[in-house]
């Protein structure tokens, strides 16, 4: 294997160790400790695993953790009620609610009445709106991830060409403006493109969010490229549930100069990024100086 070993786990320690310090820094020069709140509907094995990592990794940043948990047979008006009460409650600066919700819960709506200056995850409509136009916005934490990440292998991302594979409002659509910021020329590749592979192997950068294992082969990959792989899959093999990418790994890695691992590369980031913009929500809510992390 030539390629170097993004590690996302090392870059999200990092940036969560500057996430406390400008915490503490909040706490001793405001006496305002930020807060996330996390509502959690149903009792979905997968998402009580991620919020309670989440909860451990506000706590550890010195934040106010809170958790909002609902019944699966809760209804829209109950899940939207919650929304709302938090919305009101000054004392909270981030809200996120875990996804998937329930299937008789439309999830828009539910998102739609997040207060955008409190949407940490990004998928409002005005903060979405605000992240095309180029303006002031919280910003969706996976593609906020991916770009750290890219920067570290890369600091100057100018120029560049990057290929997002993947067209999802979660990661495909924001990172492609998160790159287009950087000015990268960006081509947006998904399941209708023509000539995939030619397309993937025309980027400086690729990054690959389509939740399919190991759709990227190793020939795909541009000699010295630096390859993002947001999937996360899990897959029966010799006998044994793992966990792989979008990307062909072992393949990839000949021919890459960079790249992530799946897991332990974009994932860690992900939470990472959810502490950084409540920190940031924080300090905008309350008129404070924006913290440098």
């Amino acid at each position: 294997m030539s390629a170097t070993v993004i590690d996302g786990k090392k870059i999200a320690e990092a940036l969560r160790g500057r996430i406390a310090a400008g915490v503490r820094d909040m706490i001793g020069r405001h006496e305002c400790q930020p807060c996330l709140a996390v509502v959690l509907v149903g009792d979905d094995p997968a998402s009580q695993i991620y919020v309670r990592n989440k909860g451990k990794a506000t706590r550890e940043a010195g934040m106010r953790s809170l958790e909002h948990r609902l019944p699966a047979d809760a209804s829209q008006a109950d899940v939207l009620g919650v929304v709302r009460a938090l919305n009101a409650d000054n004392e909270v600066d981030g809200i996120l609610v875990q996804m998937p919700l329930p299937a008789h819960i439309d999830a828009q709506a539910v998102i739609g009445e997040i207060d955008p200056a409190k949407d940490v995850d990004g998928l409002t409509v005005t903060n979405a709106g605000r992240l095309a136009l180029g303006a002031k916005g919280l910003v969706s934490c996976t593609p906020q991830g991916c770009v750290i990440l890219a920067k570290e292998v890369t600091p100057k991302l100018e120029g560049l060409h990057a290929v997002v594979l993947g067209r999802s409002i979660l990661v495909g659509k924001p990172l492609s403006m998160l790159l287009l910021a950087e000015n990268c020329t960006v081509t947006m590749a998904h399941s209708r493109t023509k000539d995939l592979a030619d397309v993937c192997r025309s980027a400086d950068i690729l990054c690959a969010a389509v939740g399919k294992p190991r759709l990227v082969k190793g020939d795909w990959i541009k000699q010295g490229a630096t390859v993002i792989d947001v999937g996360i899959n899990r897959i029966e093999e010799g006998g044994k549930t793992r966990v792989v990418g979008d990307v062909d790994y072992e393949a990839a890695a000949q021919r890459a100069g960079a790249i992530t691992p799946a897991p332990g590369g974009v994932g860690p980031m992900t939470i990472a990024c959810l502490l950084k913009n409540t920190l940031v929500a924080a300090a905008r809510r309350r008129g404070f100086a924006e913290p440098n992390v």
